[in-house]
């Protein structure tokens, strides 16, 4: 079976962390991709996040600095406060 690749992106952002680590299904959510943590979890159950280019199914994954979420061509680039432009 061949590796799941995330699509381009059509859009880019980066995402401060306040703390880390913080789970997947949070970013979604308080980053506006999906409406709740129950439709977060539903998309990653789906199969349709990955984290650093790859298919990612778990939920409560700890996503950190440097991390690149890609859903629904949208790219998250995790950077900590001190990082930010």
């Amino acid at each position: 079976m061949p590796a799941e690749n995330a699509p381009p992106p059509s859009e880019s952002r980066d995402v401060v962390l306040e703390t880390e680590p913080v789970e997947l299904y949070k970013i979604l959510k308080f980053e506006a991709l999906v409406s709740s943590g129950g439709e977060a979890k539903m998309v990653i159950d789906d199969g349709l996040v990955f984290v650093n280019g790859e298919l990612e199914t778990r939920r409560r994954r700890k996503i950190r600095r440097d991390d690149v979420i890609d859903f629904d061509r949208i790219r998250l680039t995790m950077v900590v406060e001190h990082d930010a432009p």
